[in-house]
């Protein structure tokens, strides 16, 4: 039964009123402002604009031209069509209503290939497609491990559409750069450390540039725009960006500007601005990055004005200002769960290394450009005892294992590795280790997880025990290696640096102890120099032995 002329005017009529009134809605803000939540808004519920869905597609080398995201639409439409007359023929009926749809649905659910439907969401959720931008060769894969980022195998395009957005604010104010940011070999290092899961030390021994943040912020965001296309919702800042004053805190948020483009808002926090300010800014707005100096944050987080607890990436910018105090440790446990955390330590000393083994607790990733001996054995303790016999430094070198023994029971055991040489101290030290009831390999490469560790009758576990030749050490899988022991220093200062930047690449506990007697004391000035090189105690044992070393010449 058709509907009458009334109807049919009231309804229109209707449509008219909605549609002036939600004009009339959007007029009480100015266009700019509009067009940003307008812009938030579509990010958040999947949904781009014709001409924003044109930019997230790239040529590639099976397509240079981009004809398939034009040709392929219009193909599928119209096999659509063609199968939706072909049923309705064979059926010599129209069929009218919900039911007609869900059985054309059903058809062709039964009728399309995998790839079809794949191809089909691809479309659907297109806002963030992996760029064909590879870094190793691999095609990019998707999946998620439940922190603040992917293991994936390339960037993605929306990640470098950022880059250029701050690339190009940059360059408007004056600041350039000699290479684009997306090809700088820090950012796709940084990069990498990042989608593999793990917490980042960066050991340059400075805090950060204005390229790193500029890294930093755009994988945060790419996060973001990833996440909230999977399905998450974030009720409070994603990132938190720690600083030691008003200036740096300033010159991030520079960075982070060009983003708002993006719908990603950034607060910047510090002693410089009122505190009410702060409050009623904080409240007014929702940002998903926040900038702030500890004592100002923390002042906030007392007076529930901010709630950092869902905090999925933690920035610690300059941890020799940062870490005096107890700031960091209350702002650590204002956060709840583990937040992936990213520390640049601007202390390569011995003193940094409590501060950073309390922010990254578990398996870490070493980020570093710079090759100082310095620089790559950050965080990586040197103990270097002088004893009067080799009985006694076989005796220190058991109580080192019991030591790790004690410290590490019901866990994971610790890797051990002795560097010794083809003589009759060797199986002295071996018959005495297995005396001790410490499993021993002595193969060329040190392979630990093939080793199988001694359990105790209270079901705690020794660490199981590798010994390598010194003339195999260029050759020997080090960086999984927590502790190395050098009881007798009988290999050169070229080896013992190879180990000291090689060992513990994945942890911020590592200790490298080397024993010495008068036999050594040819080697005591070139220790002594790399100690202070490192920033590390020089015993005065050693420097006593350095200066009696002429003597014994």
């Amino acid at each position: 039964m058709t509907k009458g002329d009334d109807a049919v005017m009231r309804r229109r009529n209707k449509a008219k009123i909605k549609k002036l009134n939600n004009k009339n809605t959007s007029s009480n803000v100015s266009a700019r402002v509009a067009a940003v939540i307008a812009a938030k808004k579509r990010r958040k519920s999947g949904k781009r604009r014709q001409c924003q869905g044109m930019c997230f597609s790239l040529p590639t080398l099976d397509d240079p031209f981009n004809d398939r995201y034009d040709k392929h639409e219009t193909e599928t439409k119209a096999t659509k069509k063609r199968n939706s007359l072909q049923l309705d023929k064979n059926k010599n009926a129209f069929v009218k209503g919900k039911s007609a749809v869900s059985k054309k649905e059903t058809k062709r659910d039964n009728n399309e290939k995998p790839g079809h439907l794949e191809r089909t969401k691809e479309k659907r959720t297109g806002n963030v497609e992996r760029a064909e931008v590879h870094l190793n060769g691999k095609s990019c894969a998707n999946g998620h491990h439940g922190q603040a980022c992917e293991k994936l195998d390339c960037p993605s395009k929306f990640l470098i559409l950022c880059l250029n957005a701050i690339e190009n604010a940059m360059r408007h104010d004056g600041v350039e750069q000699d290479n684009p940011l997306f090809v700088n070999s820090w950012g796709i290092e940084f990069w990498k450390c990042y989608s593999s899961a793990k917490d980042i030390l960066e050991t340059s021994g400075s805090s950060s540039t204005i390229v790193q943040i500029a890294w930093i912020v755009a994988t945060a965001a790419d996060s973001i725009a990833r996440k909230e296309k999977e399905g998450f919702s974030f009720t409070g800042p994603f990132l938190l960006f720690l600083v030691s004053s008003q200036e740096k805190a300033a010159k991030v948020r520079s960075v982070c500007k060009p983003l708002k483009a993006f719908g990603i808002h950034t607060v910047s926090l510090h002693p410089g601005a009122a505190i009410d300010h702060q409050i009623n800014g904080l409240r007014s707005c929702e940002p998903e990055f926040l900038v702030s100096t500890p004592e100002r944050l923390l002042k906030l987080v007392s007076l529930k004005a901010i709630d950092v607890s869902g905090i999925s990436l933690l920035v610690v910018d300059g941890l020799d200002s940062l870490s005096k105090g107890d700031t960091l440790s209350s702002i650590r446990q204002s956060i709840s769960g583990k937040p992936h955390t990213v520390v640049f330590n601007d202390c390569l000393t011995y003193t940094s290394v409590p501060a950073v083994q309390n922010l990254l607790l578990g398996s870490i990733n070493r980020l570093s450009l710079n090759q100082s001996v310095a620089s790559q054995s950050a965080c990586i303790i040197q103990s270097v005892n002088v004893w009067a016999s080799d009985e006694e430094k076989i005796l220190k070198g058991i109580q080192v294992l019991d030591h790790a023994y004690g410290d590490h029971f019901h866990s994971e055991p610790l890797k051990v590795l002795y560097v010794v040489g083809k003589d009759s101290k060797f199986q002295n030290l071996v018959s005495t280790l297995k005396c001790k009831g410490y499993s021993i390999s002595t193969g060329s490469n040190c392979i630990v997880s093939h080793i199988k560790n001694s359990v105790e009758a209270d079901g705690r576990k020794r660490p199981a025990v590798s010994m390598i030749d010194k003339d195999h050490i260029s050759t020997a899988e080090l960086e999984e290696y927590e502790v190395v022991i050098v009881p007798d220093f009988i290999i050169s200062m070229k080896n013992y640096v190879e180990i000291l930047t090689s060992m513990a690449r994945h942890t911020v506990s590592g200790i490298l102890h080397s024993f010495f007697t008068k036999d050594d004391a040819a080697h005591a000035g070139q220790m002594i120099e790399i100690l202070e090189q490192c920033g590390q105690v020089v015993p005065d044992a050693l420097r006593d032995l350095c200066h009696t070393s002429p003597m014994l010449e």
